[in-house]
């Protein structure tokens, strides 16, 4: 859990790697293009994940977390829906996440300590995901993954993929969609690359790539004549399962006649995981597959059923990474970047060095304390890691002992020159020119246009750079009064009559704004997009937050409890938005934009069920579910699901053992049910 970085920082460092994952998804997934190494990737996606567990009422709309795959591109092959969605994998990375994963799975279960909890181990091959599609045994379609919901028809490019049966062998159910990966061996990658460049042909970076470039190919003869193979990890539509186990149904696709993977093991025991990790990952050199990982799946079916899903991926499954690789470089500058909110970052210059294939040329120092503690210095000899972070993370110092003076952290800003101090308690050391410092400005106007608070088409980093050059833009309200520039702006390289109509018309769109999106736009420190959120749903209208706020400030302890009865707000959010309030500037533009745009009050649509719409609070022991599932069940309903009996409650579930819970519902005339009606109540609602 990254412990160094403040939650305003991690906001915006989230919308960064929202853009920068969402890139390089499009890249792999749509375009058979990567930029970068399957480890700087899984780097963004971790440094994501760390993030989101640190500050979860931050994640984003448009959080990797939620995602799956990527949009298909514009592409000659025709578009096929899945029945049953493609999900992904979450990741571990070392054998204490394992072990978290086997413990959550007890957990959300209710499972008896001495309860034995089976996976399979599997090696995860480095492919393309595929869906196969039979019916009464017979492949009738065909189809990449694209975003998990809608994917690409490759059915004639499969028939000739040789570990492709068209027919499957015995007896097959109505409707079966096997489930796997299309790759390429080590051996056919190279003699493939050795004939492209013999006929000055496309080079593939890596086997992924080939496989995924010779299975998208419009002409099924230009497929025909690559290497491709197959292995089936698994199914998704199904008119009949025939098995009760995951290692059942695997056998049974073999027996069809499909190939699946030899290394597959059944384990008893968390230690049985980490051997199969182990054994795999040390003849990973000898396979004649490119393998990027080892997949854990609860073994029987009824309790992946249980179990079910997040957001992209299965509570039942995860995939161990094998680890990031490191290399030794010089680093030849330290520069300081400031940031929306003030921070001074510092990044390392390296001397170029490959590592994994990927040229890495920065590296991220995190902070004041970060360099002290690593005794940084320009001229250092250090090891990087592609891991756990943005850009690449210095884990050690070859030349600390090195006699050097220390580098001079700055204590002035080196955009604008105000004071830069660290506040009592924090690491980070900020800029105090606030709003007068250009780096902060621009990017504070940059947040208040992104996707994820007011999202308006047209005005991105490059055109908010050149408009506050221009001094049109010293705040957000001047975008909305960017009409009054039309002309000027028409005027500028590279504008046309269509642009800059498209242009004002995404500002005006933004007249009447989503309140909590408004409320995130504006960078209120500790304020996420979740937040806002739980914010505009307890208060409705930002007049009314703005009070309760500004009472709170001055002093009102029942403002004060109001704000913090809201689940996810505490004291830092209580303070930060009294701070913004009490502060003269922030009350003008706050007034100002107000005076151009009118959000409707907030209102939250929930799902049509008994309990929608009202908040739930669990409390004595269940017997059928654990708590997390009984609050997953709650959330799918469309209730809220809280840890505490209030007056705000509408329900309260109680098993045996209830103590103070059950008493205060019983003080306040809360409807309380138990088990088997809230059970009821689940199977209602379908």
């Amino acid at each position: 859990m990254p412990v160094d970085i403040t939650e305003a920082d991690a906001a915006n460092e989230l919308m960064r790697l929202a853009r920068q994952i969402a890139l390089h998804n499009r890249l792999y997934h749509a375009e058979d293009s990567p930029e970068i190494s399957d480890a700087e990737y899984d780097a963004l996606v971790r440094r994501n994940t760390e993030l989101e567990t640190a500050f979860p009422h931050l994640i984003r709309p448009d959080s990797p977390s939620r995602q799956v795959g990527h949009e298909i591109a514009a592409s000659p092959l025709s578009k096929v829906a899945h029945e049953v969605r493609m999900m992904s994998l979450d990741n571990a990375f070392t054998d204490e996440e394992v072990a978290d994963f086997v413990g959550r799975v007890r957990r959300f279960l209710n499972l008896a300590p001495d309860e034995v909890v089976a996976m399979t181990a599997e090696d995860k091959i480095d492919g393309l995901s595929c869906s196969l599609r039979y019916e009464n045994g017979k492949l009738v379609r065909a189809a990449t993954r694209g975003d998990g919901q809608v994917g690409e028809d490759v059915t004639a490019n499969v028939a000739h993929i040789g570990d492709i049966p068209q027919q499957l062998q015995g007896d097959a159910p109505a409707v079966f969609e096997v489930r796997g990966e299309v790759y390429m061996s080590k051996a056919d990658f190279h003699a493939l690359n050795a004939a492209q460049t013999a006929a000055g042909g496309k080079v593939f970076a890596n086997p992924r790539n080939a496989a995924a470039g010779s299975l998208r190919q419009k002409d099924a003869w230009v497929t025909a004549k690559r290497p491709l193979r197959f292995w089936a990890h698994g199914w998704g539509a199904a008119s009949h399962v025939q098995g009760t186990t995951q290692q059942d149904v695997m056998a049974r696709i073999a027996a069809w006649g499909l190939p699946i993977s030899p290394e597959l093991v059944r384990c008893d025991t968390l230690e049985a995981m980490l051997a199969a990790y182990a054994r795999i990952a040390t003849g990973r050199g000898d396979l004649p597959y490119e393998i990027d990982g080892v997949v854990y799946k609860v073994d029987r079916l009824d309790w992946q059923q249980r179990l079910g899903f997040v957001a992209k991926a299965p509570r039942w499954a995860i995939a161990r990474k094998f680890p990031a690789e490191r290399a030794e470089t010089v680093v030849e500058a330290i520069d300081i970047q400031v940031g929306r909110t003030g921070k001074l970052t510092p990044v390392g210059r390296l001397a170029p060095v490959l590592v994994g294939g990927v040229t890495v040329t920065n590296v991220t120092l995190h902070n004041r304390d970060e360099i002290a503690r690593l005794g940084v210095r320009v001229g250092d000899r250090v090891v990087i890691q592609r891991a756990g972070d943005v850009i690449p993370q210095v884990v050690d110092n070859l030349t600390r002992d090195v006699v050097r003076d220390p580098f001079p952290f700055p204590d002035h800003c080196p955009e604008c020159g105000s004071e830069a101090v660290a506040e009592e308690g924090e690491v980070d050391v900020r800029c105090t020119g606030g709003l007068i410092c250009p780096a902060q400005r621009t990017e504070r106007l940059k947040h208040f246009v992104s996707r994820g608070a007011l999202d308006i088409d047209g005005l991105g980093e490059k055109t908010i750079d050149q408009f506050f050059a221009l001094g049109w833009l010293e705040s957000p309200v001047d975008i909305f009064r960017l009409r009054k520039r039309r002309d000027a702006i028409l005027a500028l390289d590279g504008w046309q009559d269509k642009s800059v109509d498209n242009l004002l018309k995404a500002i005006e769109n933004r007249r009447q704004p989503d309140a909590a999106r408004l409320l995130f736009g504006l960078g209120i420190r500790h304020v996420g997009t979740v937040t806002a959120r739980d914010l505009m749903k307890n208060f409705h209208t930002l007049p009314a937050l703005r009070d309760a706020a500004e009472q709170a400030q001055a002093g009102d302890g029942e403002a004060a409890g109001l704000l913090t009865s809201i689940e996810g707000v505490g004291p830092a959010v209580v303070e930060a938005l009294g701070d913004f309030f009490h502060e003269d500037h922030n009350r003008e533009v706050w007034d100002d934009l107000l005076s151009e745009v009118a959000p409707p009050p907030y209102i939250v649509e929930t799902r049509d069920s008994a309990v929608a719409g009202k908040t739930v609070v669990f409390t004595g022991k269940l017997e059928t579910m654990s708590r997390d599932e009984a609050k997953a069940q709650a959330e799918a309903l469309g209730a809220k699901a809280a840890g505490s009996v209030s007056p705000k409650t509408d329900l309260v579930v109680a098993g045996p053992g209830a103590g103070s819970k059950l008493k205060k519902a019983a003080d306040l005339g809360i409807a309380v049910i138990d088990e088997a009606a809230w059970a009821e109540i689940v199977r209602a609602a379908g």
